[in-house]
């Protein structure tokens, strides 16, 4: 009963191999990475959402596209949204100024804006993108760590009885005990990491579908001097009717 009670994850340390004890470390350590990526990214999409909101209403809201050039010149994008406007309007007033000077400025003014608000989607993508391979990677490979620590372990107990030659049950339960903490080690690295990966996807997801929409609407204001609903909706004589926030854009 006494050895019994010695048995767990402290004997288990202090009679690992060094093999063992360099898995822990990488069990450790990808714990580590992954639960950094999650709260960081968590809170980065967080703040970036509200910012979002808060640069939306003022856009949609604005008098003029030179006040949202002025307000983005004041402060740098530090958002999708306002990341998005700031290079199409850039690339509209560049455009309209210079012409057409070189390659990367071929075709018409609809064709240079359509390629920059393109540009920029991507990289806003691999910027929100950034660190969940990491996450994918600790999730996939993380159990199958914990599961070589484990059959190491009792590849080791093992040896170790039939050398001592007492195969009975109490002597064969607790090695191959203590060996299987590494399979929960492993799962508990995995777990959260899975969990993590799969809920930054899907707020990259919905950030991106607001994105795309947000920059089809940027286009057609840029390039036709309204947007969508205010062309349909506008009078016979040609006026356009002011900037309002829809569900679409909000």
């Amino acid at each position: 009963m006494n050895g019994a009670s010695e048995l767990g994850f402290a004997h288990f340390l202090a009679h690992a191999d060094s093999l063992a004890k360099f898995l822990l470390l990488v069990l450790l350590l990808a714990s580590v990475a992954s639960w950094y990526l999650i709260l960081t990214k968590a809170w980065a999409n967080g703040r970036a959402r509200r910012r979002s909101v808060e640069f939306l209403d003022f856009f949609w809201n604005a008098p003029s596209l030179d006040v949202v050039a002025a307000k983005l010149e004041q402060r740098h994008p530090d958002e999708p949204f306002s990341h998005l406007a700031y290079h199409g309007l850039m690339a509209h007033r560049h455009h309209e100024r210079h012409g057409v000077n070189k390659l990367d400025e071929a075709g018409s003014s609809a064709d240079f804006i359509t390629r920059i608000l393109k540009r920029t989607i991507d990289e806003d993508t691999a910027r929100m993108e950034s660190g969940l391979t990491v996450l994918a990677s600790v999730g996939s490979t993380a159990p199958f760590v914990g599961l070589f620590g484990t059959v190491w372990g009792i590849y080791h107990a093992l040896i170790a009885i039939g050398v001592s030659g007492a195969g009975t049950l109490d002597k064969v339960s607790g090695p191959v005990g203590e060996a299987l903490i590494m399979t929960a080690l492993g799962l508990a690295v995995a777990i959260p990491a899975v969990l993590g990966y799969n809920f930054l996807v899907r707020a990259n997801r919905v950030t991106l579908a607001r994105l795309d929409s947000f920059a089809h609407d940027l286009f057609t204001f840029l390039a036709t001097g309204a947007r969508i609903d205010a062309q349909i909706h506008a009078p016979a004589s040609g006026n356009v009717a002011p900037i309002k926030p829809t569900a679409r854009s909000a």
